[in-house]
């Protein structure tokens, strides 16, 4: 789609019919994930099963004149023909899904078991947070599973590796918990982060890996150091419970989603807040319902860093230009829970509480030379770095975004 365009839905993936008699299940598609590469995507179904498809979806499932870009989708078939749908059972409901970076170092100790050693060795991985409080590992060209988590006592929510490479793995959870495992050295558990007083339900690492976002279903989020394991800073500003948070690609900017109807752009060097998106709806209630019907479930950085997606209880998937107040597009989504860019632009993901998965069209822009030179500067420079360089200030307030 054009900047401007609304959303159109592409495909539709839907699960096939539950298990008679199965209480223990249940079919919330909470998590959606893209592969790093773009190669795969992962499905929580609902009915403890995932989901593993490669990308581009088969033809059937997309209308004409369509076509998904992905630059290495048939990069991890080496030679064993094409990568093949797979179907993970966890036993377990599956509230969080992470994809490893593509592709992770060589590690003999995690997978020596299932792979004689070799000097390609490479391996993408999947984690899924499950609701007994377990983490399985599994191998995403091999469906095996490669390890098994313990340490949390409730409901993992939510995952996320270092985009490093590096193979630590953060995990969020109802315990009120967040855990560091590193899976170079069989998944032992490294760090537990404690100081939530209520269930955390999202985790993010800054793109540069120096920042840790969580939000615990409480007015403020904590901002966590990756290189000490320390609380930086809390966050004060929501009105109500966050449950959502996103970095920007450069790590300048950081987004969270709560409750209160608004998401919250920071700068997270600073602790400030830059500005505040309001979910008004679009059409009064017909009746006197609920006054959180505009509630928040999922916020997320398109890859390019220029949009944001957003979806809310109202039935509503927005698309959002970062220097804009209000909503560029609007997607009809009824009950929506998680939303994801595909990794090169072009499609957003969002996951269903009926257990559905939806691919949109997003926006396809071409990047200002501004705001590429921003980008490339923000990715290795702090807040505080640009405000010491001897520039014009017109130049520091933008490549600190001061100027939304």
């Amino acid at each position: 789609m054009e900047a401007g365009e609304e959303p159109l839905l592409l495909a539709e993936l839907k699960p096939g019919r539950p298990h008679q008699f199965d209480w223990k299940s249940s079919c919330e598609t909470w998590s959606v994930a893209f592969s790093p590469d773009g190669s795969w995507f992962a499905w929580s179904q609902g009915h403890c099963i995932v989901k593993l498809i490669p990308w581009p979806l088969e033809e059937q499932f997309i209308p004409k004149g369509f076509e998904a870009k992905s630059r290495s989708s048939k990069n991890d078939t080496k030679g064993r023909g094409s990568p093949k749908e797979k179907t993970l059972d966890c036993g377990q409901i599956v509230w969080g899904l992470a994809f490893s970076p593509w592709p992770s170092p060589p590690s003999r100790k995690l997978w020596a078991r299932h792979h004689p050693p070799g000097p390609d060795a490479s391996c993408l991985i999947l984690a899924t947070g499950l609701n007994d409080g377990q983490i399985k590992i599994w191998e995403v060209q091999t469906g095996l599973l490669l390890l098994n988590l313990s340490g949390h006592q409730d409901v993992v929510r939510d995952l996320s590796f270092t985009p490093s490479g590096s193979l630590i793995l953060v995990s969020a959870s109802r315990d009120k918990t967040l855990r560091i495992w590193d899976l170079n050295k069989h998944g032992k558990q490294i760090q537990v982060l404690s100081g939530h007083l209520q269930w955390v339900y999202c985790c993010s690492i800054s793109p540069d890996c120096s920042m840790l976002c969580s939000a615990a279903g409480e007015k403020s989020v904590f901002l966590w150091s990756m290189r000490s394991y320390t609380l930086i800073r809390k966050l004060e500003g929501h009105q109500s419970s966050v449950v959502s948070c996103d970095f920007s690609p450069d790590s300048a900017l950081l987004v969270t989603a709560s409750y209160d109807t608004n998401v919250i752009m920071w700068d997270p060097y600073t602790g400030e807040r830059l500005r505040s998106l309001h979910h008004a709806q679009l059409e009064p209630p017909m009746d006197d319902s609920d006054v959180h019907i505009s509630s928040l479930r999922s916020v997320c950085f398109s890859p390019e860093g220029l949009y944001l997606a957003t979806v809310a209880d109202d039935r509503l998937l927005r698309i959002w230009a970062l220097e804009l107040k209000t909503p560029i597009a609007f997607a009809p989504m009824t009950n929506g829970l998680c939303c994801t860019f595909f990794p090169h632009g072009g499609v957003i993901a969002t996951g269903t509480r009926d257990g559905h998965v939806q691919f949109w069209t997003a926006p396809r822009v071409l990047s200002s030379l501004k705001h590429l030179c921003r980008k490339a500067l923000r990715s290795f420079l702090t807040t505080y770095q640009v405000l010491a360089l001897p520039i014009p200030k017109k130049m520091k307030e933008f490549l600190t975004y001061r100027t939304l």
